[in-house]
């Protein structure tokens, strides 16, 4: 029985055409295939973009940026990958723990309202499985209360918030560009804004801190005589990954974002009357979904898992929260809403490369032992 994955890396023949591009360039590190994706980019989102290695990069230059006190605390839903809290952490910053609205596991503003202090300066709302929650109220929010905000977008490429391309306003947008996302450059990522401090300060601090290293190596050079003025990182993103990039922006609006789409439509379409299964909402004209989670009810998460897993079907759970790893752990603290949702969630296969009848048979099995469990 074929397997059917969770998530895949789509690339093919342009991406390898592109790789050997850069190969017989020879000039492998950061360079001008980095400044051509970068100028895309500003394209597509008609803003400013900064190039780094990973999401998780952006995220914490994006942090560093704001130049806060150490200690500083950063309002955070607990649902999101470790890479988010881990780039606060990183930054010298406390992750404060929030919880989630169940109906799209965003970021719950009355419960970061009760967990404001004086030391509150940032809101980081996760736009998880590519929602964004209402980002409306979370700028008003941050604005009420002085906050800085981050965004991170890494499930979100191509999504639409009110006519408008999430990346093309707000503070600071970060996206992640890893091997199994809206698009992929391999690893790598990028933030998004338009304050020319944070795009200076991301631009030197991804290059290890080197003032004004970057136009050097757009024109394949280095800097020998320099000068440093703050902590940087070896963030930088490469030729490698950037020619990787190009490509997968060049295929993203007439074939990857219609695939996604499509798929989440039939995964709504025939999956919204089932007993036990509770949906996202059905708004994939505008979300680019990264991930198809859903909700089983009942406690037959687990064993549905290990059903599917017989029938060689690959399911995930986005995400373990964070609240509970040990690094991050309060113990007095609870969160009982995004405890109870984590233990609902399931997420079913979604990629390109995903075909109807994968997707047919996933439903098929799907609803079958569901009634059984």
């Amino acid at each position: 029985m074929k397997k059917i994955r969770l998530s895949k890396s789509v690339v093919g023949i342009r991406e390898k055409k592109a790789l050997s591009k850069v190969i017989d360039h020879s000039y492998l590190g950061m360079g001008d295939f980095v400044k051509e994706f970068e100028e895309k980019l500003k394209v597509y989102l008609k803003r400013e973009v900064v190039c780094v290695n990973s999401g998780t990069a952006a995220l914490h230059l994006a942090l560093m940026a704001l130049n806060l006190n150490q200690g500083a605390e950063v309002l955070v839903q607990s649902l999101t990958y470790v890479a988010t809290y881990q780039a606060i952490k990183a930054a010298g910053y406390k992750p404060v723990s929030c919880e989630i609205v169940p109906q799209t596991c965003t970021i719950d503003l009355d419960d970061a309202k009760r967990k404001i202090t004086d030391k509150t300066k940032v809101i980081l709302p996760v736009h998880y499985a590519g929602r964004t929650g209402n980002l409306e109220q979370i700028y008003n929010f941050a604005r009420k209360y002085n906050l800085h905000v981050v965004e991170d977008a890494a499930h979100a490429f191509g999504t639409i918030y009110k006519n408008k391309k999430i990346g093309s306003f707000g503070e600071i947008v970060c996206f992640s560009f890893d091997g199994i996302k809206n698009i992929t450059s391999g690893e790598g990522g990028a933030v998004v804004t338009s304050d020319n401090k944070v795009l200076e300060y991301v631009r030197d601090a991804r290059l290890l801190g080197v003032h004004k290293d970057t136009e050097k190596r757009y024109n394949g050079k280095r800097s020998w005589e320099f000068d440093v003025f703050f902590q940087g990182y070896r963030y930088h993103m490469s030729n490698l990954f950037a020619a990787i990039g190009i490509v997968q922006l060049a295929r993203f609006e007439k074939e990857f974002k219609i695939k996604r789409q499509i798929l989440a439509k039939n995964y709504h379409k025939r999956l919204s009357k089932i007993k036990d299964i509770e949906l996202f909402p059905d708004d994939y004209d505008r979300v680019v979904p990264h991930i198809f989670p859903i909700r089983i009810l009942n406690n037959k998460r687990d064993r549905l898992r290990g059903v599917l897993e017989k029938h060689n079907i690959e399911t995930g759970i986005h995400y373990y929260p964070n609240h509970l790893l040990s690094y991050f752990r309060n113990k007095n603290e609870r969160l009982p809403v995004t405890e109870r949702i984590y233990k609902e969630l399931i997420s079913l296969p979604l990629h390109p490369e995903l075909t109807k009848q994968d997707q047919d048979r996933i439903i098929k099995i799907l609803k079958k032992e569901i009634e059984r469990l």
